[in-house]
């Protein structure tokens, strides 16, 4: 997808529900794991935050979080501002990466769907700048692609990733299509590297809390 392209941008709300197995649970998860710590006024920041999903989630589950969210795309946050409608208020929006975001501290931090676009260096450069702008033990929780690297295995859990979306209303042939995009063109990690990047950018307590087909997410801290 073009996260430049005004009609794709228009139709992305549509894809994560029907491409990520779990995606409103996987939300639901990151709520939760954020409240455990994040207080009821607490300030977090959402990288890649285009399209607002999580930020209207977030703001309808804890009315007094303050939110941050960060993204590129000026097409995806005006889409962000329309998803969130009388709750926008709520939210400031950045355009830009990482390096654009606010020095905080924020109080929890959240990025789903967004580092397989990254390679490995650029993603541990984003991971450490938002372990920067973290209180000390404030949680961080990531989720996206990551897959095992041998082509079979690879193969066989990006088939069942686009039968799963083919299943919930993708036409067959746009997901073969992507599938292939996403093995040849993006820069995945298996699920070993993909913790050693967050060791690596300095947090504590990584733990694994989702797992969908291709899709895995963590959860960690900021060492206080």
């Amino acid at each position: 997808m073009s996260f430049t392209d005004p009609d794709a941008v228009a139709r992305y709300a549509e894809g994560p529900v029907r491409q990520v197995p779990g995606f409103h649970g996987l939300q639901q998860m990151t709520r939760v794991l954020l409240a455990e710590s994040v207080p009821e006024d607490g300030h977090v920041l959402v990288l890649g935050a285009g399209g607002g999903l999580e930020l209207k989630a977030f703001a309808e589950a804890q009315p007094r979080w303050r939110l941050t969210g960060v993204d590129p795309s000026a097409e995806m946050l005006k889409l962000a501002a329309t998803t969130l409608g009388p709750l926008a208020p709520r939210a400031e929006l950045v355009e830009g990466y990482v390096d654009d975001a606010p020095q905080g501290p924020f109080d929890g931090a959240t990025c789903l769907l967004t580092l397989h676009f990254l390679p490995r260096e650029q993603r541990l450069h984003t991971v450490r700048e938002v372990r920067r702008r973290l209180a000390p033990g404030a949680p961080f929780v990531v989720a996206h692609h990551s897959v095992a690297d041998a082509p079979e295995s690879r193969g066989r859990w990006l088939s069942r990733y686009a039968a799963f979306s083919v299943a919930s209303g993708i036409p067959a042939p746009n997901m073969a299509h992507a599938a292939t995009a996403i093995s040849e063109r993006l820069p995945l990690l298996t699920p070993e590297e993909d913790e050693a990047v967050l060791r690596e950018a300095g947090f504590s307590d990584v733990e694994l809390f989702y797992a969908a087909f291709t899709f895995r997410g963590w959860v960690m801290r900021n060492p206080a």
